[in-house]
């Protein structure tokens, strides 16, 4: 059993990115570590830091409960995708770190269903 993000367009083809539970908590972690904070010290993740201590704009998709609460809204999705694209930007060398590489194929499938989202206004489902 995992998590799937896609569009809310009911459209079959249109793209998705997956993972376990345990992946998509490595995935967070990680993305949150890029952008200067620990998600284990979070309010909502084990610890008592507030989110208004921290400025990302990937709150939405960090802060966001695994398998319940709202979709995120093509507002949400538009303002994410910056910095998601900068992090695919980022260049590996060919024998770079394999669980590095995952990751950023990882934010690189984000992309693209958050672009989707955005070029057909529609929200990004958890499900």
């Amino acid at each position: 059993m995992g998590l799937m993000l896609f569009p809310g367009d009911d459209d079959v083809a249109s793209p998705d990115v997956s993972w376990s539970y345990t992946g998509f908590g490595m995935f967070r972690e990680w993305l949150a570590q890029g952008e200067g904070f620990v998600l284990a010290e979070m309010d909502g993740f084990g610890g008592d830091r507030p989110w208004s201590s921290i400025s990302t704009t990937l709150e939405p998709l960090l802060n966001h409960p695994d398998d319940a609460g709202p979709d995120l809204t093509t507002a949400h999705c538009a303002a994410m995708l910056p910095r998601l694209e900068a992090i695919c930007d980022h260049r590996l060398p060919d024998d770079s770190d394999p669980v590095l590489r995952r990751r950023i194929e990882d934010v690189s499938q984000l992309v693209t269903v958050l672009r989707c989202c955005v070029d057909k206004n529609v929200e990004l489902i958890f499900g």
